[in-house]
């Protein structure tokens, strides 16, 4: 808000062009206690309204056609929470048709209020007031929205930071256990241990993930990459990579589909997202022995794919079943059988599932009688796929690399430096911003892994000036604890090829480096410069848990 719109924010605006009533309207105003501008024309007083006041006190013939239009364009624009008040003197209609016609005039206006002369001092003050109560109550309504806007921006803010400072840590600890799960003599002995590691690390990256998912699903910050996917497959796929957790916990889990594909359009990484959510959540609460079912299947009445998970665990109460889609809400259960998380997963499948135009809904009979829910997604027309969606790919070998690793963190660089080279690469590393820089333009690595927080300079940085010495004859990759989608943008701005979010996936890593091997190694000086393909998200599809 601007000084000058603060200090007319409860102020009436007064516009009589006709005698001296503007100054006799003023005085008693004022009289009364309230702050008046006096407007020389229709144009300032539609300034003045642009520019924020508190009410308008217009005589009717101030009101010219071309006044009333340059009105109406400024209240066109004015925010949702602002019903602007005018009050407008008209002189005593001499028939209710003449009433009509003025009422019609005026109705562009949206809040008017008529004051037909003669009128007394005291009613024209108490019709001010009661404007201006109302106006003030809608300032206080903007006032409410700008404090949510900002503790959701500070919110935000805070939980891209946390992300970062988690997954610091948790980058070093996968580099570690995908070094000790490539140990083939470690496995043998430990494989237990590693595989309670590694799983949870996925766990703790899962929480992290879903709380920078709460933040973007609120704000309406997630654009789905829309193709005709097979919602089938999508299950099958899910189904299938569950059957290992549901034998460890003594549980039966089903697959059931309709014949032939189903097709939805759809993101399928957030279609991933849904089913897995659903899935997990299914496991999750059903005790041993229990069944879990996944079905999916059309409605042809309704144009709609029609996804069910059931399960028969511990079920929800009726109460419960009305809030649990909100946010960091969980059913109650006993200690005994508490599984931690946050609450978080309904809420984001819920607004995964609206965003494809569809709906979700929870039924169960009651406490220890099963939970199933169910999602309807509108039906797509199929395509057929491309020859290399149905040709497997070739296995191809990743011959050696060599690789530049620009990272502060002394855990996150030794680890990923000791992975690396333990399958084969010729590794360097620089430790801030500044040698980062100076060792790519003296090794002229294959590839660079740089860090965005760099001390000297960061890593925005570091990548915009290799790319001025050397142009696109170097593949960067921003390694980062960022993962928003501000951040790929920001990283493809500075001129990074690729974004990896920390904990980094090493298949990740891996596929990146057979695209290097298949196309061909960057050009050498002198040659023409390729340009750059947008920055890639090679990122894998997460598996989210439900809490």
């Amino acid at each position: 808000m601007s000084a000058e719109a603060g200090a007319c924010e409860n102020a009436v605006l007064v516009l009589t062009p006709v005698g001296r009533d503007a100054a006799l309207a003023a005085r008693a105003l004022e009289q009364g206690g309230i702050a008046v501008v006096v407007c020389a024309d229709g144009e300032a007083l539609a300034s003045h309204v642009a520019a924020g006041a508190g009410a308008a006190l217009v005589a009717e013939d101030a009101l010219t056609p071309d006044v009333v239009a340059r009105l109406v364009d400024v209240l066109a624009a004015q925010a949702p929470w602002s019903d602007f008040p005018f009050l407008i003197f008209t002189e005593r209609a001499a028939t209710a048709r003449e009433n009509q016609r003025a009422l019609e005039a005026f109705a562009g206006l949206g809040n008017v209020t008529a004051l037909e002369r003669p009128l007394h001092m005291l009613t024209m003050i108490s019709a001010v007031r009661a404007a201006l109560r109302a106006r003030a109550r809608q300032y206080a309504a903007r006032d409410a929205l700008e404090e949510r806007d900002r503790e959701v921006r500070q919110r935000d803010q805070f939980l891209a930071m946390l992300g970062h400072e988690l997954r610091n840590p948790l980058g070093a600890l996968r580099n570690a256990a995908q070094m000790l799960q490539r140990d083939e003599d470690t496995v043998r002995r430990l494989e237990r241990p590693v595989a309670v590691i590694d799983r949870q690390i996925h766990h703790l990256t899962r929480l992290v993930d879903d709380l920078l998912d709460v933040a973007r699903v609120t704000t309406g910050k997630i654009a789905l990459q829309r193709t005709p996917t097979d919602l089938g497959a999508v299950c099958f796929g899910l189904v299938e990579e569950s059957r290992r957790a549901s034998r460890e916990r003594g549980l039966e889990l089903f697959f059931e589909a309709s014949g032939g594909p189903i097709f939805v359009l759809g993101d399928r990484v957030r279609l991933e997202q849904i089913v897995n959510n659903l899935l997990t959540n299914a496991l999750k609460y059903t005790p041993t022995g229990g069944r879990v079912t996944v079905t999916v299947e059309t409605s042809p009445d309704d144009g709609e794919a029609v996804l069910r998970v059931a399960d028969t665990g511990m079920g929800i109460h009726a109460e419960a079943l009305r809030s649990i889609f909100e946010p960091f809400t969980q059913s109650e259960r006993t200690l005994d059988r508490a599984q931690g998380g946050m609450g978080l997963g309904l809420s984001v499948v819920r607004t995964l599932v609206r965003l494809h135009g569809g709906a979700v809904s929870a039924a169960s009979p009651g406490l220890g009688r099963g939970t199933t829910f169910t999602v309807r997604l509108p039906l797509a027309e199929a395509l057929l796929p491309d020859a290399e969606d149905v040709t497997p790919p070739t296995e191809r070998q990743v011959p050696p690399r060599r690789i530049l690793i620009v990272e502060d963190g002394a855990d996150n660089r030794e680890t990923l430096q000791e992975l690396l080279e333990s399958l084969g690469h010729e590794v360097h590393v620089a430790v801030d911003g500044v040698e980062g820089v100076a060792r790519a333009l003296a090794l002229r690595p294959d590839i660079a892994l740089v860090d965005i927080g760099l001390p000297l300079i960061d890593g925005f940085e570091v990548c915009r000036r290799v790319r001025a010495a050397v142009g696109s004859a170097m593949f960067l990759v921003a390694l980062t604890g960022y993962g928003q989608p501000e951040d790929r943008a920001r990283a493809s701005a500075a001129g990074f090829d690729a974004h990896l979010t920390k904990p980094m996936d090493l298949d990740a890593l891996e596929r990146m480096l057979v695209t290097l091997t298949a196309n061909g190694r960057p050009p050498r000086a002198g040659q023409p410069p390729v340009a750059r393909p947008p920055v890639m998200e090679t990122r894998s599809a997460r598996k989210p848990e439900m809490y």
